[in-house]
């Protein structure tokens, strides 16, 4: 199956020669990188869906970029204020993809990437003299991952002591070289409610030959 690369997002520094990549550019540009591919994200309905892809220890995310099954998908990523426009500041260990099925009414998968650099401080903020307050960092979820078998299973995930659930979402992924097809990704079907500030999970999966699944929940606590 073709490949359609939609997101490209090499934030600047660190860079001069390019480092070896597949078929995606997440690591174009950049002098030092580790690749890191996720799994191909289910994009299914109107609904926004976010999937956290994380570096390893001591790495941030300096450049992004995303496969699709198909066209009609909407991909971006959540950034931090802050100039210059920089690993380590606009981004952090980990990205978060957001994602949209914009045409089409059959389900669309998408597979995100990140390039990972050293961490080396992120560079530096300078006060101003207007002394307003500056905004956060933005809300980073805290992500669960389920790994997937099939049967009908029941999750019950919670925020940490002392923080409340603003609110929560779930992703399905499929680990793999190609796309998964649109009856695997059928044989998926998530149901979540939230009650009382917990967030419960029935996972209904298929068969799943061969296939490493998961269900990422991402809790936004406060």
């Amino acid at each position: 199956m073709r490949r359609a690369v939609v997101v490209v997002a090499a934030l600047a520094a660190a860079a001069v020669a390019a480092a070896p990549a597949g078929a995606t550019n997440e690591c174009r540009g950049l002098k030092t990188c580790v690749p890191v591919a996720g799994p191909w994200v289910v994009a299914d309905g109107a609904a926004q869906v976010s999937f956290q892809l994380s570096c390893p220890a001591k790495f941030v995310v300096a450049g992004l970029d995303a496969e699709l099954s198909r066209a009609g998908v909407d991909v971006t990523f959540r950034g931090s204020l802050g100039s210059p426009v920089n690993p380590g500041i606009t981004t952090s260990r980990s990205a978060e993809f957001l994602a949209r099925l914009l045409a089409g009414v059959t389900p669309a998968t998408f597979r995100p990437h990140i390039g990972c650099v050293p961490a080396s401080g992120g560079g530096q903020r300078f006060p101003t003299v207007h002394e307003a307050v500056r905004p956060d960092a933005p809300l980073v979820p805290t992500t669960v991952e389920l790994a997937l078998r099939p049967g009908v299973h029941r999750f019950v995930e919670r925020c940490s002591a002392g923080k409340r659930l603003l609110g929560a979402t779930h992703a399905v992924g499929f680990y793999g070289a190609l796309p998964p097809s649109a009856a695997l990704v059928r044989s998926v079907v998530v149901a979540q409610t939230v009650q009382a500030g917990i967030v419960h999970l029935v996972v209904r999966a298929g068969p799943l030959p061969g296939t490493r699944a998961i269900v990422q929940v991402d809790l936004e606590c406060a």
